[in-house]
């Protein structure tokens, strides 16, 4: 998901897309628990997703 993108959502949108993304890193946690996933890098690219969605959350309350 670009930043364009991000900035573009609302701050409903936001939290939902944040919850979505939560569910999303821990299933895939625990995949590689169990056995190794094909792509390893999606923990950590999904990890920033969050960090990145919730900097924008963020901004988005204190303007208002």
């Amino acid at each position: 998901m670009k930043n364009s993108e991000i900035k573009a959502l609302n701050v409903a949108e936001l939290k939902d897309k944040i919850s979505a993304e939560t569910e999303a890193l821990r299933k895939l946690k625990f995949a590689h628990q169990v056995s190794a996933i094909e792509n390893p890098m999606r923990i950590n690219s999904t990890r920033k997703l969050i960090a990145r969605l919730n900097t924008e959350l963020k901004a988005k309350q204190t303007t208002k």
